[in-house]
């Protein structure tokens, strides 16, 4: 059984599925604690949810793309199983994780979104790099970036750890509210590195509203 704060059909966000029809499912529990945290009503509580039920669950919305996102999912034990049975029901999986748990257990056809937290964040000590040896070409790595000096941290962990060569797919996006749009693109445009920036579509669209 999983805990499961609210699943729901709506726009993929982020990433670099941005704008395509996705079923959400938002796992209970965070064993971080984030300064710019948007989804703090996801920390604690849930309803149980069997493997079974949630995959069923996705089936039945019609869309082809799920997300398994938190929270922290992977806090979960149970939650590679989840991700397999999307897959083995001929689903397109994506996995959010915050980056401080062991991603070696997801399954290899996941696509993994994974956070390398800034020292805005505040939780900057706690990525753990060891899961860099298991992003794939078509695995995603974010950095959620509230400053110039966020902006320059994560260059020098693009650079130390050669992540260009790790993925494709070294996303920048912007803390709601602390760095403006056109800061981020111009650090982003300067950087001459193989890095892109993404804006919270859902956010633009609905604003804080949860369930979309």
């Amino acid at each position: 059984m999983l805990p499961v704060i609210e699943y729901f059909s709506s726009l993929q966000g982020e990433s670099t599925h941005a704008g395509r029809r996705c079923f959400f499912i938002r796992l209970a529990g965070c064993n971080l604690r984030c300064s710019y945290c948007d989804t703090v009503y996801g920390w604690s509580g849930g309803t149980d949810f069997s493997i079974e039920k949630l995959t069923a669950l996705a089936v039945e919305s019609g869309l082809t793309l799920v997300e398994v996102t938190g929270g922290e999912p992977l806090l979960h034990a149970e939650t590679p199983a989840l991700l397999q049975n999307l897959l083995d029901a001929g689903l397109e999986v994506l996995l959010e994780t915050n980056g401080s748990c062991d991603i070696s257990k997801v399954p290899v056809n996941c696509r993994k979104i994974v956070d390398c937290k800034l020292p805005s964040s505040g939780m900057a000590d706690k990525h753990l790099r060891e899961n860099y040896r298991y992003i794939r070409k078509h695995d995603e790595i974010k950095f959620v970036t509230a400053s110039t000096d966020d902006f320059e941290y994560a260059v020098n962990e693009i650079r130390q750890y050669d992540l260009e060569n790790l993925t494709p797919n070294l996303i920048f996006s912007p803390v709601w509210g602390k760095i403006s749009f056109e800061k981020l693109a111009e650090l982003v445009i300067n950087s001459r590195l193989n890095i892109r920036m993404q804006l919270q579509m859902h956010k633009l669209i609905w604003g804080d509203k949860k369930g979309v």
